[in-house]
């Protein structure tokens, strides 16, 4: 294992980027981007509108051919509950793919969990056990930047000002305010109806392209498109130039990014129910931390039906489907493939076959992670170094920001 000295010798990336001269409309609306293709061509491609925020100028290869930068993707998850089979397989092992293709932000987005009553003990542990997963599923932090929210000050300072733009029925529209407020019933907090202009501010502050975002958060990532169009309608382009600033776009509008596979993975006792790290009965999910025997346990208990044979595509055996389908995940074959090795099986039998590919699939990950806990020195480097890079990227955002705005710049003393 790297040690922290090692890891601070990989150098800083360069995150600068260099403006470009704005041409687009000031009507507020929104400048088309190509559509999101998973291909390293695609991935690789210019975008196509010159008002780009702080992006990157093409390199030169050694014999003077100019090679596009590479597409910023920015992906959080909140340190709560822990990891499941379900994030893992929907989308930490394609964030592995990403490295080679996109210039990647993994965040810890530990002010996210703060929404809801919690225990600050559990959280701190949380966080650290989180960036530990993120290494441990193959993230690599030479390739990829890993951080911790609060440890960037920046997103809270432009949460503030995103909420000064954004209108109050923007945020009473959002569905999972709604569904969580009635949960909370009384003892629902400010944090959790402004909880999608913090995520706004998260995206924005990178000038991220694309944003990987689930069903549930479709909308929040829609919300964060309107405010970048609101921000740059308002703040930016001539008029933001004539009062002596940079021009152009404020903000790059991000995209949903779909990822090029994966699987949305059900309960283990409601196939037609995503299966979810806060869902009250554990037995519901496996844990990337679940050992062998709770693994088995798990698989045995979970909801099957009456009918003889696995199969994909019956509506009416959902929990086949979803069964069959971590199967191959975890075996990498394909759907031919694992109807050819468990299609004829009865339950019984294809939940010993299912155990062992779990237990397997995930043994590399168990052993990097717990090696990378019993060494928290090491992450601690790594989410300091990753703070820093960050950092650089998002204070450049932000003096955008204030300068579009009309804050008067501070006083620095010259030395």
């Amino acid at each position: 294992m790297r040690s922290s000295a090692t890891l601070m010798q990989l150098g800083r990336r360069g995150l600068l980027r260099s403006p470009r001269a704005f041409s687009g409309s000031q009507s507020g609306k929104r400048t088309q981007m190509p559509g999101v293709c998973c291909s390293s061509a695609a991935a690789t491609s210019a975008v196509s509108t010159s008002a780009e925020p702080h992006a990157h100028p093409a390199t030169a290869t050694p014999t003077g051919e100019k090679v596009a930068q590479r597409k910023r993707i920015l992906s959080g998850v909140q340190p709560t509950g822990r990891p499941t089979l379900g994030n893992y397989l929907g989308a930490m092992r394609n964030w592995v793919a990403l490295q080679e293709l996109y210039d990647n932000y993994f965040c810890v987005v530990d002010m996210h969990a703060i929404t809801v009553p919690h225990d600050p003990v559990e959280l701190r542990a949380s966080t650290r056990s989180m960036a530990a997963t993120y290494i441990a599923a193959g993230i690599d932090p030479a390739r990829a930047t890993i951080f911790v929210q609060s440890h960037v000050p920046a997103h809270a300072e432009l949460c503030w000002l995103l909420s000064c733009v954004t209108p109050l029925g923007w945020l009473g529209r959002m569905i999972q305010f709604k569904e969580k407020s009635r949960k909370q019933g009384e003892d629902v907090r400010t944090g959790l109806m402004t909880y999608p202009v913090l995520m706004a501010a998260d995206i924005l502050l990178y000038q991220a392209d694309l944003v990987p975002v689930g069903e549930d958060q479709k909308q929040h990532l829609e919300l964060t498109r309107d405010i970048a169009d609101k921000v740059n309608s308002e703040f930016g382009g001539k008029p933001w130039k004539k009062r002596g600033g940079r021009g152009g776009r404020v903000f790059k509008v991000p995209e949903v990014f779909i990822p090029p596979s994966g699987a949305r993975i059900m309960s283990l006792l409601d196939g037609t129910a995503k299966m979810s790290k806060s869902a009250e009965n554990d037995n519901s999910r496996i844990n990337l931390t679940d050992s062998p025997d709770v693994i088995a346990n798990k698989i045995k208990r979970c909801k099957t039906d009456s009918f003889d044979g696995m199969e994909w595509g019956n509506p009416d055996r959902p929990e086949a489907s979803n069964l069959l389908t971590i199967y191959s995940l975890c075996t990498g074959k394909n759907k031919e493939a694992t109807l050819a090795d468990v299609g004829e099986m009865r339950w019984g039998a294809f939940k010993g076959a299912l155990t062992e590919a779990v237990v397997e699939h995930l043994r590399p990950l168990q052993s990097k992670y717990g090696e990378l806990m019993a060494d928290q020195s090491y992450i601690d480097s790594v989410l300091s170094h990753g703070a820093e890079t960050a950092s650089v990227t998002a204070e450049r955002t932000l003096a955008d920001v204030r300068d579009a705005m009309g804050f008067v710049p501070p006083y620095r003393r010259r030395t």
